[in-house]
């Protein structure tokens, strides 16, 4: 099947003018061929806000207004589309990423690991499990961001059974290495393709990096976005790779698996609980 990553400049605030630009996007890539879609991190708010007083009008419910109108574009052209948002849930705000289809809301995701930056200095840790949902054929799980950092989050999509990770982010400078090597590594580990869809231009200073990019199975690059401009990268993903986990490179003499040649019986250690404070957080 074809994907698509749509790299796009954000306006903050700005609601139903990113949403035009984002439908505008869909349009374009369903005409290319793609069957599924991907958006930056808060591609519908927008990310540098100052407060949680100032983003939480810009919070909505799953489902709600956003992904009632992606859903919309959905339904009219086909396929599916994987964006960023902000979720409100009662009192609480989570950075989410959401895929809808033709029939409205497949899943969402709350980010699990928070940098304190933009928004994410005062919304909720994601408090889900990490879920694989149906995109068509394809088993799609969902990161956002700085959860390219912590490989065990892509491990558990992939033992939960995804043929691709989509991660929708906001990578600011400082993040070129995450964006140049992290994704690479990410598909290799874990016998998947990976992408990452990163948004440009700037926001109260913040002045966002690019290089989206989509990444196959043995952390080979497809495609890759420039630094600084909005522009669409497109990949033909192979679903029998990507469920293959055992590799015959010289059938009885160099052979092998991603998933079985794993020793978890030695990685106690990271599932213990620590007592360390993230920066600036006061508990969070």
């Amino acid at each position: 099947m074809k994907i698509a990553g749509v790299q796009m400049d954000i306006s903050l605030c700005d609601i139903s003018g990113n949403l035009a630009r984002m439908t505008e996007r869909l349009r374009e890539t369903r005409a290319a061929g793609a069957e599924l879609t991907v958006f930056p991190e808060c591609a519908v708010p927008g990310y540098c806000f100052a407060s949680l007083d100032e983003a939480r009008p810009l919070a909505q419910s799953i489902p709600g207004p956003a992904t009632e109108t992606m859903g919309a574009a959905c339904a009219e052209l086909g396929g599916y589309a994987i964006f960023g948002m902000l979720e409100a849930d009662g009192e609480r705000v989570f950075n989410a990423a959401v895929l809808v289809g033709p029939d409205g809301v497949v899943g969402s995701y709350r980010k699990t690991h928070l940098p304190y930056l933009g928004v994410d200095m005062h919304t909720t840790y994601g408090d889900g499990p990490y879920v694989v949902h149906a995109a068509g054929d394809c088993r799609v799980g969902m990161n956002i961001c700085y959860d390219a950092a912590f490989p065990e989050a892509a491990r558990i999509l992939a033992l939960r059974g995804a043929d691709l990770i989509a991660l929708p982010t906001n990578w600011p400078p400082g993040a070129e290495t995450t964006a140049d090597h992290c994704i690479n590594s990410r598909a290799l580990e874990n016998g998947i393709y990976y992408i990452a869809v990163n948004r440009v231009g700037t926001e109260r200073g913040f002045e966002f990096i690019g290089r989206s990019s989509i990444c196959d199975p043995s952390g080979r690059t497809l495609a890759k976005a420039s630094v600084d401009q909005e522009e669409i990268i497109y990949a033909e993903i192979d679903l029998a790779r990507a469920r293959n986990k055992h590799y015959q490179r010289v059938p009885g003499k160099h052979e092998i698996d991603r998933m079985a040649d794993r020793r978890p019986e030695l990685y106690g250690a990271l599932v213990e609980p620590h007592t360390l404070k993230p920066p600036g957080r006061a508990g969070n």
